[in-house]
């Protein structure tokens, strides 16, 4: 039986509190926040807050759901996000594959693949990009917020390194079966990239719902704002809000502009926190989920 030394005690006993501690670091901001959205406006300005609510109440919440604007804000964002992530899903997979071909195979491979990349490195500009998205009439529409980011170059290049990766012989066994590259793409390189396309999912729908530029430029009006649009330009007015919202001072003492902001944020995060620990279980199989056979 392998029996560990001393010094490889220290390092993993180390190496498990340092885990430990930079988990901690990560979780505390966030458990803040929630205390301060389920705290009254007294004990949050007083800093009696840190990591319990103090005089517990949702009325935060409560706030926040009868605004008709947020709701509406949130949709279009579940709406983007939904969009979104199927549009850059679909196109990165249907670029990838035949990038990853060899030149013999795909003759102008590196052309497009450079081609690519360029637009990476260089872009025609805010205003430009700004004209065209217009000149198309895609302006103050959910599509104007999906189809200029369509092709997620960056996660092009790390499926196209991916699919190079998989084992060429389960390819050539396919062709020799009578398979086309349709059917060896859906049936072989996407069951085995599904860790690749898990993490590409999660990064594509963090970036979507946490987008705000665009929709502040792309929309019009406040009424087709994303969420984080929305959260952007309802902050700095949200004192305003709460005064024009609250019947009572009672309201005002239990309701602040800090309360609803870490509720807002709280509630802006939570999505993420709750997709995230089903994709988790694809990054602990590994990188390829099958192999040739020996």
């Amino acid at each position: 039986m392998h029996t560990l030394t001393w010094g490889r005690k220290i390092f993993h006993t180390a190496n498990y509190l340092f885990l430990i501690v930079l988990s901690l670091l990560c979780i505390f901001p966030l458990v803040h926040v929630l205390s301060v959205s389920l705290s009254s406006s007294g004990a949050v300005t007083s800093g009696m807050v840190k990591f319990w609510p103090v005089d517990f109440n949702i009325k935060s919440y409560q706030f926040i759901l009868n605004t008709p604007d947020f709701i509406h804000a949130l949709s279009i964002t579940a709406k983007r996000v939904i969009l979104g992530t199927l549009v850059n899903m679909v196109l990165a997979v249907l670029i990838a594959y035949p990038l990853s071909k060899e030149s013999r195979a795909f003759m102008f491979r590196t052309f497009y693949a450079w081609y690519f990349v360029f637009t990476i490195l260089f872009s025609g500009g805010l205003i430009p990009w700004y004209m065209t998205i217009r000149y198309t009439g895609l302006l103050d529409s959910v599509w104007a917020l999906v189809l200029p980011g369509a092709v997620p170059v960056f996660n092009v290049i790390l499926l196209l390194n991916f699919f190079r990766a998989l084992p060429k012989e389960l390819e050539e066994s396919s062709f020799i079966d009578g398979a086309g590259y349709v059917t060896v793409l859906w049936k072989i390189y996407i069951p085995l990239s599904l860790p690749a396309l898990a993490t590409i999912s999660l990064f594509t729908v963090v970036g979507h719902w946490n987008a705000w530029f665009d929709g502040l430029i792309l929309m019009n009006t406040p009424e087709h704002y994303p969420l984080s649009s929305y959260l952007q330009s309802v902050l700095f007015n949200i004192n305003m809000t709460l005064v024009s919202s609250s019947s009572s001072l009672q309201s005002l003492s239990e309701v602040s502009d800090q309360t609803v902001k870490a509720a807002q944020i709280f509630l802006g995060s939570l999505p993420i926190l709750m997709i995230y620990p089903f994709l988790q279980r694809f990054f602990v199989k590994g990188i390829v989920l099958g192999s040739v056979k020996e």
